[in-house]
């Protein structure tokens, strides 16, 4: 895993290097072990290198293939790497380095463009065909690596892991879009792509991929859009039979995601997700496997941490385990590097929890293994079962999931960037595509393609590579996701949700981490702000910057702050907190970014 950047000019300008370095530095922490750059008239390329595969200098990018004629950048981890060489030199191809890089460029040398439907894994990249002059530009199925671009029709496209990256390019818009805003503020902050908060950047979709041609014109096309429902050839399978299917490919999930030249840790949270990967790794045989969690004190009698669990787990498997207290007031110091550390604004709570664990663990190894995305997969959300039985979807799913109607978005935005009711037509539209006919599943369709990738993926992403740690997400394994969209939904649902998940994990760890209440990692001061919380948080949203910024109405923050705990989103988060986070990373990364330059 890494960082990379690059531009391609089309008005026959060389490429800004200067520019380019300044990006790369904004990528440091996620590739401290090494830095590389290509640059040759308008194409320039860098790379910033986090060493987990070939540790060898022969591995570092970007990746020179002179014989085929082919450059790479590439982020992420190419899980089934091995098998592919394998093939690959059955077909005739010679290899001058050991790891995945290289398997990517001779696939593609191959394939072509279908070559990333044989890769099992998480990756964002990019490929220069120097004959053509064209790039190849493709994201994993799930997005579970960020690629954002900025493209400028007859001059330039450029692209980056990070969006500050693209930031250091001073011709960047970097204008606020008010579609973007509608997400942030009703979508549960969910801001799907193509749209980032700013004009003038974009996000490359999940499960996309495409050319950049040397004019400059961009093909773009979708390649994994799995269907959300049971195949009338997989019917008649009973629950024993889903559930033994279910067993194999989560083991097959864990063990691919043990494929490094490095030790390979959990983030074990003491909920049934992390628990489970544990289990399967010590089933597998996985030997002195390092386990972190981490806690913070109660507030207002809701618990910080969940160490009773995560501790029963530890020992039952005899893990390393490395606990992790935090005084709220830390939390507090932390915030501003947290915040610097977040690509897009990330409102939800346990964003300080990843990033002061990642911390920690980054001192013992260098990757993880995490369990985001059961809930989105396996139907563990509360608004899932009355969704089974739904004549509304989108009404019934809005009412539970949206943090405001549009009705209140008036109230919250001045009235050049309210707009019309974006998130909303962004849902009945997905909920409009084929595949997914009944609620539930349609539901389950839209989180697991979308809000998972643009929130709880994208929060570990930013929070472990601020401290170059490597996060893997077994769960996200994209033959697993399409299992779990084949299941019927009675079996995922029942119970309250991921009931066929549990039951699995009965065979494998014990009862008392399944049998319990969900948990999450809680800052329960970010919720109920008061204290010296609220005082910075009066501070920040009375500064001249957010008021000349015209963006959300005075009297709307002066209701908020009068009474911060009355006003709550329907999934438990405060909408303080999400008008005071946005702010907080515009001046951190506008306003001072501009300062800067």
């Amino acid at each position: 895993m890494c960082g990379i950047a690059g531009e391609i000019r089309f008005d026959d300008l060389p490429a800004d290097l200067g520019s380019l370095e300044r990006a790369s530095q904004e990528m440091r922490s996620r590739g401290p072990d090494g830095e590389g750059l290509v640059a040759q008239g308008s194409l320039a390329m860098t790379h910033r290198r986090l060493k987990i595969i070939d540790l060898s200098e022969a591995a570092a990018q970007p990746m020179v293939d002179s014989q085929l004629g082919l450059t790479l950048v590439f982020n992420g981890c190419i899980y089934n790497y091995p098998a592919l060489r394998g093939e690959l030199e059955g077909l005739g191809h010679k290899f001058f380095s050991h790891g995945d890089s290289e398997v990517i460029l001779k696939a593609y040398s191959q394939w072509g463009p279908a070559c990333v439907e044989r890769f099992n894994g998480m990756f964002a990249l990019v490929i220069h065909e120097r004959d053509s002059g064209r790039l190849f530009v493709a994201r994993d199925r799930l997005g579970i690596k960020p690629l954002y671009y900025s493209y400028q029709e007859g001059h330039y496209f450029r692209w980056a892991s990070r969006l500050q990256a693209l930031l250091a390019y001073a011709d960047t818009d970097k204008d606020l879009d008010p579609v973007a805003l509608h997400h942030y503020f009703s979508f549960h902050a969910v801001v799907p792509p193509p749209h980032t908060l700013l004009k003038g950047i974009k996000k490359w979709p999940q499960g996309h991929r495409g050319y950049v041609e040397p004019h400059g014109q961009i093909k773009m096309e979708r390649y994994w859009n799995p269907p959300f429902e049971t195949p009338d050839s997989l019917k008649d399978l009973s629950f024993s039979d889903w559930k033994q299917r279910l067993l194999n490919q989560l083991t097959k999930a864990v063990e691919r995601r043990m494929v490094a030249d490095v030790p390979v840790g959990v983030l074990l949270s003491g909920g049934l997700d992390s628990s489970l990967i544990v289990g399967l790794l010590a089933q597998s045989g996985c030997p002195d496997l390092n386990t972190f969690s981490i806690g913070f004190e109660s507030v207002k009698g809701e618990k910080g941490d969940e160490f009773e669990y995560s501790d029963i787990v530890a020992q039952e498997f005899s893990t390393r385990h490395h606990q992790l207290f935090i005084d709220s007031r830390r939390a507090l110091d932390t915030l501003g590097q947290v915040v610097a550390a977040q690509s897009e604004p990330m409102v939800s709570h346990d964003n300080i929890g990843f990033y002061l664990l990642s911390q920690e663990v980054a001192r013992h190894v260098k990757v993880v293994q995490s369990g985001q995305g059961a809930d989105e997969i396996f139907a563990g959300y509360h608004w899932y079962p009355p969704l089974m039985e739904s004549q509304d979807p989108l009404s019934d799913y809005a009412q539970v999931f949206f943090d405001r109607n549009h009705q209140e978005m008036a109230e919250v935005l001045e009235d050049p960037w309210l707009g019309s009711d974006y998130s909303l037509d962004f849902v009945s539209n997905h909920f409009a595509q084929e595949g997914a006919e009944r609620a539930v599943n349609k539901a389950l369709r839209l989180d697991s393609l979308v809000m998972l990738t643009d929130d709880p993926v994208k929060r570990v992403d930013n929070m472990t590579m601020a401290w170059g740690l490597e996060a893997r997400v077994p769960f996200l394994d994209h033959e697993l996701v399409e299992l779990a969209g084949q299941i019927p939904p009675e079996f995922k649902v029942k119970d309250g949700g991921k009931y066929i998940l549990k039951e699995v994990a009965r065979e494998v760890i014990p009862p008392q981490v399944i049998d319990r209440p969900k948990g999450y990692f809680p800052v329960p001061a970010l919720k109920y702000i008061q204290g010296e919380y609220l005082s910075f948080v009066k501070d920040l949203l009375g500064s001249s910057s957010c008021r000349e910024r015209g963006l959300v109405r005075p009297s709307y923050i002066e209701t908020l702050l009068k009474s911060p705990e009355s006003h709550i989103t329907p999934l438990q988060g405060s909408k303080l907190w999400q008008v005071t986070l946005l702010e907080y990373w515009l001046q951190t990364h506008l306003d001072a970014g501009s300062s800067r330059r």
